[in-house]
């Protein structure tokens, strides 16, 4: 049952606020901590200060945007990946299309050592597009083995991607294993999931598929709602199923493949937004698709917030302060929909 539309606004104006503070507190505070007013001066050039200019510019605030755009990017790639297999479990990072964005990125990193430490234009920008080849090949495994009789079956949907994902990502690590050890390093803790390096390259490098994914995703709301009746009810009332669907799989895989390129793989953020923002909205999916994809940078930004200030000066990858909170999230949805 959807909520009125007054309760809805609340809630979203509510999450905002919330996302508003986090992102404050990210941004004042770490191991060089500023002050409010500081802050403000230099966002808005009223005062020159090269320490705080590299402080805000350079570390802080490429950072922030990256997990912001991630985290929208993902919770809105889950709320559209659930709503075609009409399957509550599903999410990008479990169904291994995180994974299989990730190893083509992996295998980028190898065919281009030594250059993406700079982080090169070129490289910055090409990265996306093997984790799209990457995603779309996996996904397209996942759904040929989940395909059962002419639908596609929930369980074999989850368990193929299980293994996919699992194989995808021991072949990552054996690519790893092959690089020089300074792009090594750099891979094993993208591969957990990390924003640490994040500048405004990858900003630029996400950015153009978010803007243009996004309001296809979101126009197609009403197809989304109309296929969780099943796709011979939805044929019937004149959807059709088979390219929306394909449709919504190709847009939600590449912006997975754009958010996995810069970030890595962060898995639960497209699990745990949807089934939020369901709860907060209702499952009209013109409502749940922007809370999911608010919900998501609330996550990302705080995970990466709480990463980088629980074990300072060692910094835990956000991936794994998901993962810390997604994981029993996961076993509680898949006890209580065995009941």
């Amino acid at each position: 049952m959807n909520r009125s539309l007054p309760a809805y606004l609340t809630v979203l104006g509510a999450l905002s606020a919330l996302l508003v503070v986090v992102v404050y507190v990210s941004l004042t505070n770490g191991s060089f901590d500023l002050a409010a007013w500081d802050v403000l001066k230099t966002l808005l050039r009223l005062q020159a200060n090269p320490d705080y200019d590299l402080v805000i510019f350079d570390f802080r605030l490429p950072r922030i945007v990256v997990g912001l755009l991630v985290g929208l990017g993902l919770g809105i790639a889950g709320a559209v990946i659930q709503g075609i297999t009409r399957n509550g479990l599903a999410d990008p990072g479990i169904l291994g299309i995180n994974a299989g964005a990730g190893a083509a990125v992996v295998l980028f990193m190898l065919v281009f050592a030594g250059q993406i430490k700079g982080a090169g234009w070129l490289s910055v920008m090409a990265m996306p597009l093997f984790g799209l080849v990457g995603g779309i090949g996996t996904a397209a495994l996942i759904f040929f083995f989940a395909w059962h009789r002419g639908v596609l079956d929930p369980q074999r949907l989850i368990l193929s991607g299980i293994a996919l994902g699992s194989g995808l990502g021991a072949l990552a690590m054996y690519i790893s294993l092959k690089m020089n050890p300074q792009d090594f390093e750099m891979a094993a803790v993208w591969m957990a999931g990390s924003i640490y390096n994040a500048n405004w390259r990858f900003v630029l490098a996400v950015l153009p598929w978010l803007l243009v994914l996004i309001p296809v995703i979101w126009s197609k709301s009403r197809q989304l709602d109309l296929l969780q009746l099943g796709r011979t009810t939805a044929a019937g009332v004149g959807v059709a199923v088979h390219k929306e669907t394909n449709l919504l799989l190709l847009c939600s895989v590449g912006i997975v493949s754009a958010c996995v390129s810069v970030s890595g793989s962060i898995g639960f953020v497209g699990l745990l937004s949807p089934h939020l923002a369901r709860g907060l909205s209702g499952h009209s999916h013109s409502r749940v698709i922007p809370l999911s994809g608010l919900i998501g940078m609330l996550l990302v930004t705080a995970s990466d917030f709480i990463g980088r200030q629980l074990f300072a000066p060692v910094t835990l990858p956000a991936g794994i302060v998901i993962a810390i909170i997604g994981a029993p999230y996961f076993v509680y949805l898949l006890f209580r929909g065995q009941r």
